[in-house]
């Protein structure tokens, strides 16, 4: 036990400006510091690999500048020493007090507990819930699962939680990554070239960084469809007890080749074999586990939305090299990218005789890889046309691949807007 808490915890016998160095910046680390701060739980759920551990030595990177390091305890229970064990909730006890023993922490301070993928450990919540109300510990936890928080005994924590969702490397963080300046308008003027190749890049491959720091395609490949599998027959086959693993498997590549369209349970059912109350239960199960996400026909009576025929769209890009059809659909390549600049809890499309791909929060945005074609401009056009009379006050928003301009169209206001542009925040307000 003792070596597996050294190696999980470096900073204890490091100077601490040795450790940690080699992650890079994400977005959601702001809001997670901001959340150190607060008594309740931080919970931090994504799908494998995106990076929640390495968001947590950021964290801990940072508070390392002004606590004492003992205090810090980080610990992943995948670790197979732990997985004899998976079913005995009380042995994070034992964690917890060789933790004690190891380190000899100053229990007048608080303790701040990060625990790497807790759903490992059925009934965690009973360990985290008996530490919270009688000890000063702030508990850091991960999840690979979005209902880490719903099963029945998590309901011992209902109010105790902030959740933060981490999804893999954004356009923006990509960026970063490659030191590419891009944060106002003189550096992405300066750094065009190099910000256009790597939005071909990132379009094409997406934003796992075991994928797009290593250059081999055919690697990049095996990468994907390994992260994928993981997350399907080592997640979801076990937690819903699915005997027939190769089907699910099969159906998620099925998924792939029809993402940013609507959802056809029995056709999809048909291809495989599968009835369509099954095929919809699998969905959910992707979606849950952040392999895709599937958004509604907005309707300003919720019951109606909810009941209605749903768009799937892939949580990163690079799954799309995954779809049994392989063929390069460019303006679903470009749709899927803006869905994921987009994505978030009340994001919904429109369809009633015409399509707009998004509506949320008051805005349209329509997406075309070009408009060059007079017959595609025009039905993007009267598309906006046809719902911004009813929900945008005379404005929308269409996304291309490298096009910029401000038009009027049979009164309405349409901002074209090219993709870089679009997703690095860079359209007018």
């Amino acid at each position: 036990m003792d070596s597996i808490l050294l190696e999980d915890n470096p900073h204890w016998i490091k100077n601490t400006n040795e450790v940690y160095n080699d992650y890079t910046h994400r977005e959601l680390l702001v809001k997670a510091l901001a959340y150190m701060s607060a008594k309740e739980i931080v919970a931090i759920i994504g799908a494998r690999r995106v990076g929640k551990s390495s968001l947590t030595k950021l964290i801990i990177k940072v508070l390392l500048q002004k606590l004492n390091p003992k205090n810090i305890f980080f610990i992943n229970l995948e670790k197979p020493a732990f997985i004899p064990y998976k079913n005995n909730p009380i042995y994070l006890e034992k964690i917890y007090e060789s933790y004690l023993k190891l380190a000899n922490p100053n229990l007048n301070e608080k303790i701040y507990f990060f625990i790497d993928e807790i759903q490992i450990f059925k009934s965690w919540e009973v360990f985290i819930k008996s530490k919270y109300e009688s000890s000063n510990i702030k508990f850091v936890i991960t999840g690979s699962n979005a209902s880490l928080l719903a099963s029945s005994y998590a309901t011992l924590l209902t109010g105790r939680v902030l959740k933060l969702e981490l999804s893999s490397f954004s356009f923006k963080e990509f960026l970063i990554y490659k030191n590419i300046a891009h944060s106002t308008p003189l550096e992405t003027t300066q750094n065009k070239i190099e910000i256009q190749k790597s939005l071909d890049e990132y379009l094409k491959w997406g934003g796992y960084y075991s994928v797009f720091s290593n250059h081999n395609k055919q690697v990049k490949l095996g990468i994907l469809k390994n992260i994928a599998e993981d997350i399907i027959l080592k997640d979801i086959v076990p937690r819903y007890s699915i005997k027939n693993s190769e089907a699910i498997r099969d159906l998620f590549f099925y998924v792939v080749s029809n993402a940013t369209s609507q959802l056809n349970y029995s056709k999809l059912g048909n291809k495989i074999g599968i009835d369509g109350k099954t095929i919809k239960e699998y969905i959910g199960y992707f979606q849950d586990n952040f392999l895709i996400k599937t958004i509604p026909n907005y309707h300003h009576k919720l019951t109606q939305q909810i009941k209605s025929v749903k768009k799937l769209y892939l949580m990163d890009n690079g799954f799309l090299n995954l779809g049994v059809k392989r063929s390069e659909d460019r303006g679903a390549i470009l749709e899927n990218m803006v869905f994921t600049a987009l994505n978030q809890e009340k994001l919904t499309y429109l369809r009633d005789n015409k399509e707009c791909d998004f509506y949320v929060n008051g805005k349209l945005y329509q997406v075309s890889y070009d408009i060059e074609d007079e017959t595609t401009k025009k039905r993007e056009f009267e598309s906006l046309k046809f719902f911004a009379d009813r929900f945008a006050k005379n404005k929308g928003y269409l996304i291309t691949y490298d096009r910029n301009e401000v038009l009027e169209y049979k009164g309405i206001g349409i901002e074209v807007l090219s993709l870089d542009r679009f997703v690095l925040g860079n359209k007018r307000k």
